[in-house]
């Protein structure tokens, strides 16, 4: 199987990260799942970012088929778009602009059956349309 791409969740809080990654996840089962990786709260386990967590998230989902990071709030995007600029993350490491649960449901979804950086990115970002009434 050729490598798929890794999925990174960042939240201000550890803990829904990790249970946002736990749904997608879980919702993308029927098999193996796309590496997906939380990065959330501090280091020191408060609310907050940490460039270390997001860094050291990227690399364990990293396979060559590049990593999709999607953030919850505004200071997630902007240290997440400062370690880009920095270079402080991997080549093929992009920040897709989508709603945090629904986007990482689809981008797992389409990571793990196969799909490539674009298609995942595509995934994840049409979830701005889901409509719930």
């Amino acid at each position: 199987m050729s490598a798929q791409v890794g999925i990174v969740l960042v939240s201000h809080s550890g803990p829904v990260a990790e249970s946002v990654a736990e749904l997608a996840r879980g919702l993308a089962a029927g098999g193996a799942t796309a590496p997906v990786a939380a990065a959330g709260g501090t280091g020191a386990g408060g609310l907050g970012t940490s460039t270390e967590l997001i860094a050291e998230a990227v690399r364990a989902v990293e396979g060559g088929a590049g990593v999709a990071v999607l953030v919850d709030l505004g200071s997630a995007v902007l240290t997440v778009k400062a370690m880009l600029a920095e270079d402080e993350l991997p080549p093929g490491t992009r920040l897709v602009d989508a709603p945090f649960v629904e986007g990482a449901v689809a981008a797992v979804v389409t990571a793990s059956a196969g799909g490539d950086l674009d298609a995942v990115e595509a995934a994840a970002s049409e979830a701005y349309d889901y409509r719930k009434a």
